[in-house]
């Protein structure tokens, strides 16, 4: 949960910070921040780990779905879309994830799944797209986001293989150190003369220390926590909560509108996100039940 907030935080202060800075240069300095900010404290309580040589593809390809890919998509959505529509497309990974899995690994889908699936799609559906069903938000947005969503997916699976293997501080570390190097070029060609000539907004480089500090840092060490404990699935679920903080969070902060269709399609969202987790408890608590009997 706390995760989540900070990451609900983040769509509002990515909002702020583009009062004044481009999307990569956003990027760059919160992740300049949080490598010197992790690196420092875990050298300090002496918890950093030298990734060892067989595991350092693994480290590339987990920077290279977040935070690359991922903030690829989801920084230069945010130029295009509200916070919470941003949120509500992001909250549809745990729905997504399944599909995923049986499509790789052939893991079965049940009616509750598929209702679950159905559901969600038709609440994104009322908070993009207007009563004429003319887009509300720009499909460039749009697809830019589901396009993070994907990131984020393929980040949880690799995810899962280092964080038995690496302490919390290392991973979330070495990550966001690789993901410096793989946006380096493009700051460079793109936005380092425009960074230049940008005058210092204090109110825009608060919300990129903020950034650095809760989504950058806190919340991916809180995540991957997560993950470790309690599994790729079970963390995801708590995504849903991401699109009612949001919500609330860019109400208040960026006067963001919130219309009456706008929380139906947000609670449709959530619906059947929780419909779809549901069925897969009432699963395994009927397979713990057949194993019990069976002893």
């Amino acid at each position: 949960m706390g995760a989540m907030l900070f990451w609900s935080f983040s769509f509002v202060w990515i909002k702020i910070a583009y009062l004044a800075y481009e999307p990569l240069t956003v990027v760059m300095l919160r992740l300049v921040f949080s490598v010197i900010l992790i690196f420092s404290f875990a050298y300090f309580i002496r918890r950093i780990q030298i990734p060892s040589r067989k595991d350092i593809g693994i480290f590339v390809l987990l920077a290279f779905f977040e935070p690359f890919l991922y903030f690829m998509g989801e920084s230069f959505g945010l130029k295009f879309v509200s916070s919470t529509v941003a949120a509500v497309i992001v909250a549809t990974i745990p729905l997504i994830s399944p599909l995923i899995a049986w499509y790789f690994y052939k893991e079965r889908i049940s009616s509750l799944n598929l209702a679950g699936l159905v559901a969600s799609f038709i609440g994104v559906t009322l908070v993009v797209m207007n009563a004429d069903f003319t887009f509300d938000a720009s499909p460039k947005g749009v697809i830019l986001e589901f396009f993070a969503v994907f990131s984020a997916i393929a980040y949880s699976v690799v995810l899962r293989k280092l964080a038995f293997r690496y302490n919390t501080l290392t991973i979330i570390a070495f990550q966001n150190l690789i993901g410096i190097f793989l946006f380096f070029p493009f700051w460079l060609i793109f936005e380092s003369r425009v960074f230049a000539a940008t005058p210092f907004h204090p109110q825009a480089f608060g919300a990129i220390l903020l950034l650095s500090v809760f989504a950058s840092s806190l919340a991916f060490i809180l995540f991957t926590y997560s993950i470790r404990n309690q599994g790729i699935n079970r963390s995801n679920t708590f995504i849903n909560l991401i699109p009612v903080f949001v919500a609330v969070f860019a109400y208040f902060v960026l006067n963001d509108h919130l219309t009456l269709r706008k929380m139906i399609g947000i609670c449709i969202v959530i619906g059947g996100l929780f419909l779809a987790q549901i069925s897969k408890r009432e699963r395994r608590k009927r397979s713990n039940a057949i194993v019990h009997c069976e002893g």
